[in-house]
């Protein structure tokens, strides 16, 4: 094989893991190099303590439903961000238990936002909120924009879906970069609703 194709063999590699990293999937391992300040746990949760957080970058523009969001108006409260996409069977089957956990710690200081991602419309992403009794609003972010401002070697998302919890000065506290059951959402919510 000559060089010129083991360099075009190579940048097609190289292009084919970008794109599965990307892709939905039902779990992962941490990025980032050097020291991330953050520690994963045993469930794939991973954690920064509360002197170690990134801020969360500005996570602002259109809903699927048309209206004007940003997550920073949420300061204060404990926000839980979910990345998904209704074309994402592991999304599907979190759905019902992020719509429920949204509305048991509505009234604890918890707000859930969704960030819809690669839906070439709005109409799949309504359509799967309805049918999962989703009632938080979703960011629209087609082409994952908003999930490039996460700083790389923080918690940030990597895989649809994620899951963050921003503590209540805007920080990144936990992630998980897997589909999640009622009970590991709660788990990922209860440490940071805590805190004084």
């Amino acid at each position: 094989m000559s060089t010129c194709s083991r360099a075009v063999l190579l940048s097609a590699v190289v292009a084919a893991s970008a794109l599965t990293v990307s892709a939905c999937g039902s779990g992962g391992t941490s990025g980032g190099g050097g020291n991330t300040n953050f520690v994963t746990g045993n469930n794939g949760i991973d954690t920064a303590a509360k002197g170690s957080r990134a801020a969360a970058p500005d996570l602002s523009g259109k809903t699927i439903d048309g209206k004007t969001l940003d997550v920073a108006d949420y300061k204060g409260k404990v926000v839980v961000v979910n990345v998904w996409g209704s074309w994402c069977g592991p999304c599907r089957a979190e759905g019902q238990y992020f719509a429920k956990v949204s509305k048991e710690y509505a009234d604890q200081g918890v707000q859930f936002v969704g960030i819809n991602t690669r839906d070439t419309s709005t109409t799949p992403a309504v359509a799967f909120e309805k049918e999962q009794g989703i009632t938080y609003p979703s960011l629209y972010d087609p082409t994952g924009k908003l999930m490039l401002r996460f700083k790389k070697g923080t918690l940030n998302p990597q895989l649809i879906p994620s899951t963050l919890v921003i503590d209540r000065d805007g920080k990144i506290a936990a992630r998980a970069l897997q589909a999640l059951s009622e009970e590991s959402l709660v788990k990922m919510i209860k440490p940071v609703l805590a805190e004084k």
